[in-house]
């Protein structure tokens, strides 16, 4: 690309030189692609931009086959761009919202375009069929901001608390998160100083709970994990599509810590009150939970008699909605051991309802859940069920199989087992229980035939 007084052939490009480029389509990770030379040119993932617009963008970093990029100039804004209410979101500050440029529409339709390229590329869906299935992205009560509940801050070497830079261990100080529960933000996390410690984990619970760890663990912050999985380490790639974080906390575990507030924090969903550890997993938009489970529930039109498994179940929250409608046998599967205590807890009133504390795929392998089952809900981390565990779940031969799914990528790679073990979708589900960030959460149907 032509700059001022500089030609930049493609493979002349160092990190902080600025390219111009037309920006094209938006692709999983929270950026659009375009590219360098035309349209066979050399990819660039560009954050801060929208399809569409013509922008000036710096180079973030260098890969074999591609760039990565921040738009720091733009020449001609698409309508759908709107000033971020956040003044930390923009390049080189916090990386923890990838969209709030983008208006809110239009960021469930980005959501929407991001969920239908994955059926089709990584799914191996045909168009017409995922055009069939009508994706659309529903928002949840409460608008953009102020709905997350659960927020772990990085703190620097000056025990300053803040977010992290957009794949970076850099910690960016700042005032407060917009898009923290109003609960979180009246809390002094960002304004005091936290010598010793690593990160500072704050929860505000649906039960009106409000819960604050410092974590006092030696070394620097660590890439935090996806706001809607309980498994920090899963960060695998999705088929060739580069890999993403979500920059805005640290790692959970280790260390010291002392807390201020419940230790277990009272959750309200699905009719039910939970007991759940400030720092188990549970969903982090208030409404996401019921959400969900209603969304399960409408697609496997659950009947009284039928066996069910919830795998990757966590504190129960399908297993028990499934049980109270079915009366019958409901198996959890969860292998973390917060997770399995919060689930045998909270579902100690519900007769027939056995919990395993297992992997998901040994306990399939090794026949710890056994057939017959009538009605499946996997609900895996961010990497998705995998091989073994699709073919396993198939092979039971289950009436049908709700699946829960924080990434698109690894849903529709899993789609794509189950279409070779003969399944197919049925139907889809999403919902945008992360506003202002790439992250949408579906619900698939798969159904035998």
């Amino acid at each position: 690309m032509t700059l001022p007084g500089r030609d930049l052939p493609g493979d002349d490009i160092v990190e902080g030189d600025r390219i111009e480029v037309r920006v094209g389509a938006p692709a999983h990770g929270g950026h659009c692609v375009a590219r360098l030379g035309g349209p066979h040119g050399r990819v660039v993932f560009v954050r801060h931009a929208l399809p569409g617009e013509l922008v000036t963008a710096e180079v973030t970093e260098l890969h074999r086959g591609y760039l990565r990029a921040d738009a720091v100039l733009v020449h001609e804004p698409s309508p759908d761009r709107v000033d971020p209410p956040c003044p930390w979101a923009r390049p080189g500050a916090c990386g923890g919202c990838d969209l709030q440029h983008v208006a809110e529409q239009a960021q469930r339709d980005w959501k929407a375009a991001v969920v239908r390229e994955a059926l089709t590329r990584i799914g191996r869906l045909p168009e017409d069929v995922v055009d069939a299935l009508g994706v659309r992205v529903e928002p949840l009560p409460g608008g953009p901001l102020g709905w997350r509940t659960r927020v772990r801050y990085a703190v620097d070497a000056a025990g300053r608390a803040g977010l992290l830079q957009h794949r970076s261990h850099q910690v960016v100080p700042i005032d407060r998160c917009r898009i923290a529960h109003p609960r979180l933000q009246d809390l002094d996390v960002t304004t005091r100083r936290w010598p010793d410690a690593s990160a500072v984990e704050v929860v505000a619970s649906t039960g009106g709970d409000v819960s604050v760890a410092v974590r006092r663990a030696e070394g620097a912050p660590l890439p935090p994990d996806d706001p809607a999985t309980d498994d920090p380490a899963a960060d695998g790639p999705g088929a060739d599509v580069p890999d993403t974080d979500v920059p805005g906390g640290v790692a959970s575990g280790g260390g010291r810590m002392s807390r201020t507030g419940p230790a277990v924090v009272r959750e309200v969903a699905a009719g039910r009150d939970w007991q759940v550890p400030a720092e188990g997993f549970w969903q982090i938009h208030p409404a996401a939970a019921d959400t969900l489970v209603a969304a399960v529930l409408d697609l496997l039109s659950p009947a009284p008699g039928e066996i069910s498994w919830d795998l990757y179940g966590g504190a129960g929250l399908f297993a028990a909605a499934l049980a109270e409608r079915t009366g019958a046998r409901t198996t959890v599967v969860e292998s973390s051991p917060t997770g399995v205590a919060a689930a045998r807890a909270n579902l100690a009133d519900l007769s027939g309802v056995e919990v395993v504390t297992a992997k998901v795929d040994v306990a399939l392998a090794r026949r710890r859940v056994t057939a017959p089952v009538d009605l499946v809900v996997l609900d895996p981390p961010r990497t998705g069920a995998g091989a073994r565990v699709v073919r396993a779940v198939a092979a039971a031969r289950p009436r049908a199989v709700a699946y829960v799914a924080c990434d698109p990528v690894a849903l529709a790679r899993d789609v794509a087992t189950f279409a070779e073990a003969g399944w197919r979708l049925a139907r889809l589900r999403a919902y945008d229980c992360f506003p202002m960030t790439q992250h949408v959460e579906c619900v698939a149907l798969l159904l035998p035939g």
